[in-house]
């Protein structure tokens, strides 16, 4: 699974720049919000930021490679226990709710991401082949929908996605709808509870909060 760009191998001392890098955006994203200068990132990484714009030749670039890193380390290795169990289904919503954790924990990354379209396009590599897998082979189990498509899959894993812009930064208000969306995919609904309603958190910009 890769959202970064394709880059050539680096020097010791450039890979440890990088790393630096993308570890203070990580950082920068969570304390100062989406809107944090790129200065203040090369700042905190100790390094000029001429080193930052020969890695990375704007935010969005960065933010993605940022992404990326969090991807490997926290969605990847839950994907080939997926793929590695004899349940599909279960394997599939421990994937999409790996994916949810992620995107919770870095909001305010996801908000520098100019459009979400981009960042779908971004992951639909190799992540989107092995869904496709845990989706067939469910499929073929009984426990998904037989009318499920690939096209369904990645419009929900948007809608999905886009649930961190309506709740605050870490929270877990996405279990909620992540359980109606397996209630929806899942041939036989599951004997549980929806987790606990969160409200909307309360916007100027948007009016009176939701609950």
């Amino acid at each position: 699974m890769s959202l970064a760009v394709a880059r050539k191998p680096l020097r010791a001392d450039a890979a440890r720049n990088v790393d630096k890098i993308i570890t203070a955006a990580r950082q920068c994203f969570r304390e100062f919000g989406p809107e944090v200068p790129l200065q203040t990132i090369a700042a905190t990484a100790g390094v000029g930021p001429a080193t930052l714009f020969r890695n990375f030749a704007d935010k969005e670039e960065l933010v993605l490679a940022a992404l990326n890193r969090q991807l490997r380390l926290t969605v990847d290795p839950v994907m080939d226990g997926a793929l590695a169990d004899i349940d599909a289904a279960a394997g599939l919503m421990r994937v999409l709710e790996a994916l949810m954790a992620a995107a919770s924990a870095d909001a305010n990354l996801l908000g520098a991401v100019a459009g979400r379209r981009q960042l779908l396009t971004g992951i639909t590599g190799s992540l989107m082949e092995s869904m496709s897998v845990l989706l067939v082979r469910g499929q073929g189990q009984g426990s998904l929908r037989a009318d499920i498509s690939m096209t369904d899959m990645f419009r929900l894993l948007a809608m999905l996605i886009s649930v961190v812009d309506t709740m605050e930064p870490g929270s877990e208000a996405w279990r909620r709808p992540l359980a109606l969306v397996e209630d929806a995919i899942c041939t036989v609904r599951p004997s549980r509870p929806l987790p606990a309603h969160v409200p909307v958190p309360h916007s100027p910009a948007v009016g009176p909060q939701l609950d």
